[in-house]
């Protein structure tokens, strides 16, 4: 059962320094400014205060300044091989780094800024801290589709053509698109 912000909310009082709470609760009004999802505000939190918790007592998140203290958080998200044979714990590695990026972009864009007096710069102009510019790990998970299970270009024009939804009649397109895309790049190697 997945927690409610309410309760997610209750767990700020968990983070052991002061300041990184008040710091996680900031983010949070942020984020509720911005007019983002309840969904979305949760997810953010819950991963904010288990990143505040594994830094302990001895380190604030402005304190933060190296890719080996996120890394090393993001890491204990990843399980072995036994226990995660199909290596889906890189998919939440790689959740947990965009939102503790997130986090990075907005302390550094938007808060500091705004706390020296300054206007923070618009949100399309945010530039992630050089500490928090990790790559995202890629997964080397095998399709679990055959490849006869995939549609061929008739059949993905004819759903197009009967999909009401203008979004999903994109969305279908670009992936017919990059298909395509792709085929012209293996017919010239």
């Amino acid at each position: 059962m997945t927690m409610k912000l309410s309760t997610t909310l209750i767990h700020l009082n968990s983070i052991p320094i002061p300041i990184n709470a008040s710091l996680v609760k900031q983010f949070y009004e942020y984020l509720k400014e911005i007019g983002t999802s309840e969904n979305y505000q949760n997810q953010n939190l819950k991963q904010l205060i288990n990143f505040a918790i594994y830094l302990g007592e001895e380190k604030t998140l402005y304190e933060v300044s190296t890719k080996d203290e996120i890394i090393s958080f993001l890491n204990t998200k990843i399980k072995n091989s036994d226990l995660d044979p199909d290596k889906k714990s890189i998919t939440t590695w790689n959740d947990y780094l965009w939102r503790v990026k997130y986090f990075f972009r907005w302390l550094h864009n938007y808060r500091l800024v705004k706390k020296k007096g300054e206007v923070p710069v618009e949100i399309s102009d945010w530039t992630t801290p050089e500490f928090a510019s990790i790559k995202k790990k890629k997964s080397k998970r095998i399709s679990p589709y055959l490849e006869s299970e995939l549609w061929e270009k008739e059949d993905l024009l004819t759903i197009i053509k009967y999909e009401p939804s203008k979004r999903n009649k994109a969305i279908l397109a670009l992936e017919e698109l990059k298909r395509l895309k792709l085929g012209r790049y293996i017919e010239r190697e």
